[in-house]
Formats: structure tokens, C-alpha cells, sequence
């Protein structure tokens, strides 16, 4: 079963206090999910599905020693996908930082900010092969 998205924009939440997408910082000397993530994404623009960056964030965090094999990194992943995950709608980059997350046909993301035409475009529901869903709110309503 497939975690990822098609052709889908992840919206800022409805909560969001930024005004525009900013670059997460880390915290107390050591990267934040939020921070893992932009890497990942900013890095690798529309080459990563949800999975590779849910899965690679998490392992980041990990206290793994040095490099893993493939064999050793296809068994984590198959560990970490056996439990239920949360998608990235609850991803830090748009409940807090302003970015939009923007799904290719391939399931690929990119990151999209808040403050850029495209993503008032996409956001407002102009390119009906787009579906558009909002990030998690942070707070109940």
C-alpha cells in the first residue's frame, strides 16, 4: 500500500502563522524534523516520494552508525512503513514554516512557498488536475 500523493498540493494549515515559506532552523544544536525535511526536499526538488522523505527524516534521527547497507536500510524501511505513519499533512513545513508541498504524477514532491504565484494558483483551485488538500491544523478549532 502507498503512502504517497499524486498530483496533490499539501496547503499551508489553516493556522499557519507564517507569511511566507522560511527556512526551518535547528534546535538545540541538533536538526529538527522540520529541518531534515526542507533538506530533503529543497535538496532533491520532485525526486523524493513522501515515503523517501518520511522514512529518510526519521532514520536521520536515528542513532544508526555510519553507513548502511542496502540490504540493512531496506529492512528499517520495511520496519518503519509496518506501523502506521502520519502522512506529511502533519509536517512541520506547512503547519509552520509556510511552505506548500506540491505532489507530482509520479508521487515526487517539491516544495512550494506560500508567497509564490503558483501557489496562490494551485491553492485556489485553478488547475483542476491539482487536488488540493490543507496541512493538519496545530491548534483544535
Amino acid at each position: 500500500m502507498s503512502l504517497n500523493y499524486y498530483r496533490t498540493l499539501i496547503a499551508v494549515a489553516d493556522d499557519c502563522r507564517a507569511t511566507r515559506g522560511t527556512v526551518p532552523a535547528a534546535a538545540g544544536g541538533r536538526k529538527t524534523v522540520a529541518v531534515l525535511q526542507y533538506e530533503l526536499i529543497a535538496g532533491a526538488p520532485f525526486r523524493l516520494t513522501q515515503e523517501d522523505v518520511l522514512f529518510e527524516s526519521w532514520l536521520a534521527r536515528q542513532d544508526a552508525p555510519g553507513e548502511l547497507s542496502g540490504e540493512e536500510r531496506g529492512r528499517l524501511r520495511r520496519e518503519f512503513f509496518a506501523r502506521p505513519r502520519a502522512c506529511l499533512r502533519s509536517s512541520p513545513l506547512p503547519k509552520t514554516y509556510g511552505w506548500g508541498l506540491l505532489f507530482d504524477e509520479h508521487g515526487r514532491v517539491g516544495l512550494c512557498p506560500m508567497e509564490s504565484e503558483e501557489y496562490r494558483r494551485l491553492a485556489a483551485g485553478e488547475d483542476p488536475e491539482v487536488k488540493v488538500l490543507k496541512a493538519f491544523r496545530s491548534r483544535r478549532a
